[in-house]
């Protein structure tokens, strides 16, 4: 229950909200690039862009073409930024549901 409640709070806060369209902007505008660029299918595209931003690589798919190499250079260098500011946010305001929920329950046994 309390993983719910943090997501909905997560999405009434207007700050983790913006950087929530951010990141799904960032990796929608990457699948759709890589779809016209490499000819991938949808599913792949997604993959690619969330295990490229995130740092995992497994190295099943990489761009061969010379324009899905470049921009791979210029979307890793901008989106990992984003990416990893999203996994933060997310980090933290689950920690302080926790935190807050924790003391809450002390609270009501005093």
């Amino acid at each position: 229950m309390l993983l719910f409640e943090t997501v909905v709070s997560f999405f009434r806060d207007k700050e983790y909200r913006d950087l929530l369209i951010t990141t799904i902007i960032t990796i929608g505008l990457g699948a759709i690039i890589y779809h016209y660029l490499e000819g991938w299918e949808w599913i792949d595209c997604f993959y690619f862009c969330i295990i490229t931003l995130t740092t995992i690589g497994y190295g099943d798919f990489s761009p061969q073409t010379n324009g899905g190499k470049l921009f791979t250079i210029f979307y890793i260098l901008l989106g990992i930024g984003i990416i990893l500011s999203f996994i933060n946010a997310v980090y933290h305001h689950y920690n302080d549901s926790v935190i807050q929920n924790a003391n809450g329950k002390r609270k009501d046994k005093s």
